[in-house]
């Protein structure tokens, strides 16, 4: 599987948005909380196309990932790929690619997994570790790290 990343342009936020809401309306129904117009509001105002990226596997648009500079390192956000390359790996291979540049940088990575989702684990078994919880959200970090050989190539 050959990854690469794209830059995001405003022209990808109705697609984004799709596939946000494809991916996370399972989850938000199972709280009670999912609402398509607040989805997409929530979305419109953390969208930032200069650090989204755009995720392409052997030439097929997958998903997407936002990596944003913040005041104590780089907050993962909008992390999505397609249902049909959920449960192959490919998450924990495009997530070693960014947390090998993040290393590369010295930048810690904090991010928000909504309550009860299955993300949670995913991101422990990649070294996150939980910080604190909020209303809907439980938040994490995961520090550089040095010397760490790559799991995506």
């Amino acid at each position: 599987m050959h990854i690469v990343f794209s830059a995001a342009t405003p022209e990808d936020f109705k697609r984004l948005l799709a596939l946000r809401l494809s991916v996370m309306r399972e989850h938000l129904e199972r709280l009670g909380r999912f609402d398509s117009d607040r989805a997409r509001a929530r979305f419109s105002a953390g969208f930032a196309p200069a650090f989204t990226r755009l995720v392409h596997l052997d030439g097929a648009f997958a998903g997407c990932v936002t990596l944003r500079p913040g005041g104590e390192g780089i907050e993962l956000e909008h992390f999505y790929l397609r249902p049909e390359f959920h449960g192959q790996g490919t998450g924990s291979r495009i997530l070693a690619c960014l947390l090998e540049e993040t290393d590369q940088a010295g930048q810690s990575v904090h991010l928000g997994v909504l309550k009860q989702s299955p993300a949670r684990r995913f991101y422990e078994r990649h070294g996150f570790v939980f910080t604190h919880a909020g209303e809907f959200d439980d938040y994490f970090i995961r520090m550089p790290r040095q010397g760490t050989p790559s799991l995506a190539r």
